[in-house]
């Protein structure tokens, strides 16, 4: 603040030394002819200096604040990345990561922008103006002030009007720029499935119907910019020669020098440069606070699951999972699960069945407590999840999912993911557990070859595994696998159920499964059907029954019979 005020100080004051110079050379100043001579070369030479300083104290100026600006805009950066991660799957899964995106960077922009030019440019224009009109009023005539005030006020107003107008219009290019946005990543995302319906052209097609919308409205922008350009040029031009009109009259009747007719037009010149600045200034702090407004709604949405004020850490003694009367509906109107009441032991198998719909993954959702339960309660150790901290919950479950996604890294940090702490030799343990160890090696780069966006570049196999290697290497009390071996083959999902069975001892498994040979040797099997449990038992037990169970077995047992 200190190099800004110097800095406009010595810009008001440079204008003095010029007519100096020019009153000497001009002969208004009784003087010799060396002391003439050596007058207005010292004056330029000083004029010289003091425009070299008004520029060094504005550079001096931005080299301090850089450090601050970029330390804001890292801290606000860093709590929108957070709080993207706080906010529920819900709010996930409705919105579209392109769009999510662009809106993070654009509203970092506008803060880093509004800091910049509110501080730099705003704040300096109107202390330069309180200067110059103090230097106008004093030492030239009252009129000199009026004209300057009118023109600014003239200025102001039309360069608010015409910019609260082109906000729409930009708002509207906003929209249709993040549109495009949001259709192309969603395109390139789903790259494989475009390939198999040959949608290339439609997905191009709608690309550029979106990209044809955003050009329209980006020309109404630049029309717009253009009437706006000219308007502020037609009052500033107008402000500028009635000033120097008045001055060249002063000088024709003797009672202003032609030094006084140069300084006006220079503060007049000073004035001006900022208050052109001033118009784009405006159109980009209006646009800014539009992208910053966006930002700040999306720091705004509440997080719909959050822990509760002085919750304490999950204490796991045996692993020990129940839901007691259970509800829960993604939407009020449409409900999954109706009254569930399951017990999972220390150290228990129970693997859940059900046809598709019958709330199977719900029920992982709500133990990783991506949802909170409508209704009844669900406990580890006796211990509401609830009540107690997400992060110690998350610590101690382990999931494998149905479709395993990756990083866009290595295969080696795919796995340490597991445990950020983990040495070489527990990532590679965990990789030949998962029985992927083999195969990686047998890559060129081993370990170090990268997977690709979302693992597109691994099988569904081999990204399975990657993600089973994942969770041993996490190594939990309670473990989650949610179909896990959905996408292997036979053999290799023999080898690898050999390897999640050693690494349930000693802990708390639920299993959702599909295909039923994989849970037979479970501790309780229980069926899941339109949100309650039909039945429950061991393997043989629901076989001898002969209700839902058994029949989706024997029809199970059927298609492996027909497939072999």
């Amino acid at each position: 603040m200190i190099a800004l005020v110097v800095s406009k100080l010595v810009s008001v004051g440079t204008p003095f030394f010029y007519k100096e110079a020019v009153d000497l050379l001009a002969g208004d100043t009784v003087s010799g002819a060396g002391m003439l001579a050596f007058g207005a070369i010292g004056l330029t030479i000083v004029y010289g200096f003091a425009r070299l300083m008004n520029v060094g104290f504005q550079q001096l100026r931005d080299v301090i604040f850089a450090a601050v600006g970029q330390r804001a805009l890292r801290q606000l950066a860093l709590e929108t990345f957070r709080h993207i991660h706080r906010l529920s799957m819900r709010y996930h899964i409705t919105r579209k990561t392109g769009g999510l995106s662009r809106i993070i960077e654009r509203g970092v922009k506008g803060v880093e922008f509004l800091l910049r030019f509110m501080l730099f440019s705003i704040g300096p224009l109107v202390l330069e103006l309180l200067m110059i009109a103090v230097i106008l009023f004093f030492l030239f005539d009252v009129w000199y002030l009026s004209i300057v005030v009118v023109t600014i006020a003239f200025y102001v107003w039309f360069t608010f009007t015409v910019t609260e107008w082109r906000v729409k219009i930009r708002k509207e290019m906003n929209d249709q720029d993040t549109d495009a946005n949001q259709k192309a990543i969603d395109s390139l995302l789903n790259y494989e499935t475009v390939k198999y319906f040959g949608a290339e052209e439609r997905e191009a097609t709608r690309y550029d119907g979106a990209m044809k919308r955003y050009v329209a409205a980006a020309l109404k922008t630049s029309y717009s910019l253009a009437f706006l350009n000219f308007g502020q040029s037609v009052l500033i031009t107008g402000g500028l020669v009635g000033v120097m009109v008045m001055a060249a009259y002063g000088v024709e009747r003797g009672d202003l020098t032609v030094g006084d007719f140069v300084m006006v037009n220079a503060y007049m010149i000073q004035i001006t440069m900022p208050l052109n600045f001033l118009g784009s200034v405006y159109r980009e702090i209006r646009q800014a606070l539009v992208d910053m407004a966006e930002m700040f709604d999306l720091l705004e949405q509440p997080a719909e699951v959050s822990d509760k004020p002085g919750a304490g850490a999950l204490n796991v003694q045996g692993g020990v999972v129940e839901l007691d009367d259970v509800y829960f509906g993604y939407d009020a109107e449409r409900p999954i699960l109706k009254g569930v009441s399951l017990r999972v032991e220390a150290g228990q198998t129970v693997a859940i069945v059900g046809p598709s719909g019958s709330g199977k993954s719900t029920i992982g959702r709500l133990l990783f407590r991506f949802y909170d339960v409508s209704g009844g309660a669900l406990r580890v150790d006796g211990q509401d999840v609830r009540d107690v901290t997400q992060v110690s919950l998350h610590n101690a479950i382990g999931v494998v999912p149905q479709d395993t996604v990756l990083f866009n890294d290595t295969i080696y940090y795919n796995i340490a993911y597991g445990r950020a702490d983990a040495s070489k030799q527990e990532v590679e343990a965990a990789a030949k557990a998962a029985k992927i160890h083999d195969f990686v090696v047998s890559l060129p780069d081993g370990y170090e070859t990268t997977v690709g966006e979302r693992g597109l570049k691994l099988s569904g196999g081999e990204k399975q595994r990657v993600g089973i290697a994942r969770t041993l290497l996490k190594n939990p009390p309670i473990l989650l696998l949610d179909e896990a071996t959905s996408a292997l083959d036979t053999q290799t999902e023999r080898d690898i159920q050999n390897s999640l069975r050693q690494m349930g001892q000693g802990r708390s498994v639920i299993t959702i499964a599909h295909r039923l040979s994989t849970i037979a040797d479970a501790d309780l099997i229980v069926v899941l059907e339109q949100g309650v449990i039909s039945e429950q038992g061991r393997h043989d037990d629901l076989l001898a029954l002969g209700g839902r169970y058994a029949a989706m077995w024997h029809r199970q047992a059927a298609e492996e019979d027909v497939a072999a």
